[in-house]
């Protein structure tokens, strides 16, 4: 039982997450399907199942689009912020320090210890995948959900075309449509600016206890500090 209750402890955050994140997906199910429903009773057409809805383009490409701008966001802020620096930020590191750093300081190869990934020690291919391997990995599924809501907005925007009588669209012409495009920047715009706020924000505004803002007393230029 303690072993039990030290890995909620210990796991707690991602646990918080990932359960908030199935309530929220259930909910949009619940609430797209009955969205859905109206629109297609108000159009005098019919509803739909709940299991229909869930497994249609419609509730597809609305997921996979808020997941790719989401691992966009991430992935953009992983790469930019080894180069680029935001002076008052706990989000950034200190000025004069942008780049990938030195092995000493990454505690790779000879400096690396005995706790340290078996990785971190290793030299050639499998070094240097694991060194950029949290980058790749959001990139990978970037990638994929983006494609994801490529396909699946090309279903919804088809199956929507033929209930107005004109001809469907192949992939490659969905890839180039306002709507597509539509889709995809709404998302994009809004994860940026979420970002900027946050770079910013914290620069000025603290949380006492948070590990993303700078401690209260702080002073408002320290840089890479965090409470």
């Amino acid at each position: 039982m303690n072993r039990f209750f030290h890995f909620l402890r210990d796991n707690a955050l991602a646990l918080f997450f990932l359960l908030a994140f199935l309530a929220s997906l259930v909910g949009q199910a619940f609430a797209g399907a009955a969205d859905y429903n109206e629109r297609q009773i108000a159009g005098g057409g019919e509803s739909i199942s709940f299991i229909a809805y869930v497994t249609s383009s419609e509730y597809a490409v609305d997921v996979a689009e808020n997941w790719q701008s989401e691992y966009l966001q991430f992935l953009l802020y992983i790469l930019v912020t080894v180069w680029l620096v935001q002076r008052g930020s706990p989000e950034s590191k200190p000025p004069g320090q942008e780049g990938r750093e030195s092995d000493k300081e990454q505690g790779v190869g000879g400096f690396a210890d005995e706790h340290s990934p078996w990785f971190a020690r290793s030299r050639g291919l499998a070094h240097v995948l694991y060194a950029n391997s949290l980058g790749l990995v959001m990139g990978v599924i970037f990638a994929l959900s983006w494609l994801g809501q490529s396909v699946a907005g090309m279903a919804a925007y088809n199956r929507e075309r033929l209930s107005q009588l004109s001809d469907p669209v192949d992939w490659g012409s969905y890839l180039l449509a306002p709507e597509f495009w539509n889709r995809t920047l709404q998302n994009w715009q809004s994860e940026m600016l979420a970002v900027a706020s946050m770079v910013a924000l914290s620069i000025y505004l603290r949380q006492r206890g948070s590990p993303e803002s700078k401690p209260v007393g702080a002073s408002h230029g320290a840089t890479g500090v965090e409470g």
